[in-house]
């Protein structure tokens, strides 16, 4: 067997690989075998007729090609293996030449895992901020704590910005109905904002029975794409004006949150505010660090078949996200008016840098020999057990060799972080 590598853009190899008819003999006599256990041999159980009765029977060409995946697996890991090839994903195999007792020839051409050269640490620059919790924080935590708690009192009055109204809601654009912009009883406190600008400021001054029109832009980012960044009409009728009464914040307040004193819960709101605040800088300062890294990191072309996972995982990401708002994929990408093959191009950049995430991490991992041990990888299924209890699908999935991988490379990734903050705020490298 010979075979000669050539070089393609984008990581990628294309390998010419020629074999000769002895150095295929015993893929030939095995898919005989198999092709007698399938075929009725007259004179024969299957799987025992001779290689010449077969041969005679059914063709050497057929044959051959019941040979072929067998011929080329393993002649092409044989050949990645010698070359010392990093390989990624499956190869694309081209049959050049494939007659019986002749050489056979083909071409594979396979992506490479591109080269990832980092930077020297000590050229990322990144400060971690000083977590001050007081007490305005606390104060703020209260008062929401406080909402979630009014007494509702029924007014004859008008709505002031304090209350709450419920109101029948229809939205038109041109005199048309908008798809979903109908509610019979939507619930709007006018204290806070809402997700269409200047509502809640519509709906003050009214009463019981009391009747608006009117017209709102609605935000751009908005998620309902038909009527994102478009000017929508409202007809509004108040079904209900209701006055919110608070509780007062002394121990009574506190007690009814399992605390023995507004004292109490306020020392356990400056600690939960304070262990919160430090999680999102924490969380800050490891995204700012890998995207440095990857900035500073030099890479070889990455293949398509890297930046299409990353695709592919993205749009899973998304799915799952419309699912949970209930939203079907199809609404979503016709309200877009875009097609699915368009929403994976839209990917393409931030895929490129999920990839060159995936890259650094591994390099990183590589280098200092960051491995998953056994336990860790026990440790991390276990959590998701315990977070999906007596969940078949979930204890189903985490027997599936793909997701076990999927866990290992999270728990990699996370030592990894763990080690680039370690390097980057304590100054080594």
């Amino acid at each position: 067997m010979k075979h000669e590598l050539k070089k393609l853009e984008k990581s990628q190899v294309e390998i010419t690989i020629t074999i000769l008819p002895e150095d295929y003999k015993k893929e030939l006599a095995a898919a005989a075998i198999r092709l007698s256990e399938r075929a009725a041999i007259k004179g024969f159980r299957p799987g025992k007729a001779p290689y010449d009765i077969v041969k005679q029977q059914l063709g050497e060409q057929k044959i051959l090609e019941e040979a072929l995946e067998h011929i080329v697996q393993h002649t092409f890991f044989t050949i990645v293996k010698e070359e010392k090839l990093d390989t990624i994903g499956m190869p694309k195999i081209s049959v050049e030449k494939m007659a019986p007792g002749n050489e056979l020839v083909y071409k594979a051409t396979v992506a490479l895992l591109p080269k990832v050269v980092l930077p020297n640490l000590k050229e990322i620059k990144i400060e971690k901020k000083k977590i001050e919790i007081g007490d305005k924080e606390v104060e703020e935590t209260l008062t929401n704590l406080k909402k979630m708690q009014p007494k509702e009192i029924l007014k004859n009055g008008v709505a002031t910005k304090d209350d709450k109204v419920i109101v029948k809601m229809d939205m038109f654009i041109d005199k048309i109905p908008v798809e979903g912009g109908q509610a019979d009883k939507h619930q709007v406190y006018l204290s806070e904002p809402h997700y269409i600008p200047g509502f809640a400021e519509q709906l003050v001054g009214l009463k019981k029975d009391g009747e608006k029109e009117f017209t709102l832009k609605f935000p751009a980012d908005h998620y309902q794409k038909h009527i994102a960044g478009k000017q929508v009409d409202f007809k509004i009728k108040v079904n209900d004006v209701f006055e919110l009464e608070y509780p007062t914040l002394d121990d009574a307040f506190a007690k009814n949150l399992g605390q023995e004193s507004l004292v109490k819960l306020k020392e356990l709101l400056m600690a939960n505010l304070g262990r919160e605040a430090e999680k999102k800088e924490d969380e800050r300062v490891e995204i700012a660090i890998l995207e440095q890294t990857i900035e500073k990191s030099t890479f070889d072309e990455i293949p398509d078949v890297l930046i299409d996972a990353e695709k592919r995982k993205m749009f899973y990401e998304l799915k799952a996200s419309l699912d949970r708002q209930g939203i079907p994929m199809e609404k979503y990408l016709a309200d877009l008016k875009k097609t699915q093959e368009e929403i994976f191009k839209d990917f393409t950049e931030q895929s490129t840098k999920r990839a060159k995430a995936a890259l650094v991490s591994r390099q990183v991992a590589t280098e200092h020999a960051i491995m998953v041990e056994k336990d860790e990888l026990e440790k991390e299924i276990a959590a998701i057990k315990q977070a999906y209890p007596n969940d078949k699908t979930v204890e189903e999935n985490l027997k599936r060799p793909e997701v076990i991988d999927t866990i290992s490379a999270t728990v990699q990734n996370k030592k990894v972080v763990g080690l680039l903050k370690e390097l980057v705020l304590g100054g080594g490298a």
